[in-house]
């Protein structure tokens, strides 16, 4: 399995990172792009270095670099997801303005057919942001959204980040024993 993940400087970059390791567990191949506040957030966030991520993945690209082969269709994968996702990524993403690798390998999943999945990060939501989420649905693109569910009975910030990578690796079919799921 060959999934591009693109990291943006939105708040939540843990939970790129764990997706990344339960990516990597599953021997999915990772095709990383991190944005420049990505790697900003990182240092800012959490106790992990972008040498780290870049480590878990099979190839790792330059963000600027809209000549990378995740900007093409004939580059064949079985996805994306953006995690976190900028409202300025989602708003490129839902008006086609592919000013950099992510948005335009964002742009390439839509236009392919292949599955694209991200995962917001902002509160309060305005229209905008709301509309662009709309535009994006409507096209087939999955908003996942990091929010916390407590029928799991999370007992601690773990719990409640591999909660949501379940539900991302959900969207690929990818099993994920750590997160625990709603048994009626």
């Amino acid at each position: 399995m060959e999934i591009v993940v693109g990291i943006t400087g939105a708040t939540g970059s843990i939970y790129a990172v764990r997706l990344l390791e339960a990516l990597k567990e599953k021997n999915v191949n990772i095709h990383l792009i991190m944005s420049h506040w990505a790697k900003e957030n990182l240092k800012l966030e959490a106790s992990y270095s972008v040498d780290y991520l870049e480590k878990l993945a099979v190839a790792v690209y330059d963000n600027n670099n809209l000549g990378a082969k995740t900007s093409s269709g004939s580059f064949i994968t079985d996805g994306m997801i953006v995690v976190p996702c900028s409202m300025k990524t989602l708003s490129s993403i839902a008006n086609g303005y592919c000013e950099n690798l992510i948005s335009r390998s964002a742009d390439v999943m839509i236009k392919e057919g292949r599955k694209l999945v991200i995962c917001p990060r902002e509160t309060p939501l305005s229209p905008i942001h709301l509309r662009n989420m709309l535009r994006l649905a409507n096209m087939g693109v999955k908003i996942v959204p990091p929010m916390p569910a407590f029928y799991n009975h999370p007992e601690n910030i773990e719990d409640l980040i591999s909660h949501h990578v379940m539900k991302l690796l959900d969207q690929f079919g990818i099993k994920q024993v750590n997160g625990r799921r709603w048994n009626g």
